[in-house]
């Protein structure tokens, strides 16, 4: 097929497409943007790092300003609720964990630094990591999920 051929079947597939939009000539109207205090230099639009940190136009410093409910603050753009801290592990949740995380993070120091342990003492890491792991899977929630609850909470 040669070029023109090729032109003209795409102008012809455009052609016979459908009914066209009709638009409008007048653009719509540009999104009035807040100015920055004349004494706070503009921020730089490649920086995006922290775009909506504190000290950002739009970023409340006061987390009073923040509507809890939506989100908002004073009708600028979405800023997120505060995220809830970690949950922390208690008992015997905690101790697995340490045995699962902990346990080959002190094997693998001593055997960098080159310091031999006493059998009984890696014997006593390995027990503990295998052991914190079946506890964790043991203590796994068995029954299914809700398939349409995706964990995301706002």
């Amino acid at each position: 097929m040669q070029r023109d051929d090729e032109d003209d079947a795409w102008r012809s597939i455009v052609e016979n497409y459908g009914e066209r939009p009709q638009i409008d000539d007048e653009p719509p109207p540009a999104r009035e943007r807040p100015t920055p205090p004349a004494d706070d230099p503009a921020p730089d639009p490649a920086d995006v790092t922290g775009a909506a940190g504190p000290g950002h136009p739009g970023h409340p410093e006061d987390p009073d300003e923040v509507d809890s409910d939506l989100g908002k603050a004073d009708g600028e753009r979405f800023i997120p609720p505060q995220a809830p801290p970690l949950p922390r592990p208690r008992g015997l949740r905690a101790v697995a964990w340490a045995g699962v995380l902990g346990a080959p993070a002190v094997l693998l120091v001593f055997t960098v630094l080159g310091v031999d342990l006493p059998d009984l003492v890696v014997q006593a890491l390995v027990a503990w990591f295998v052991g914190g792991f079946v506890y964790l899977v043991w203590t796994m929630p068995r029954g299914p999920r809700d398939p349409w609850d995706d964990g995301a909470k706002l």
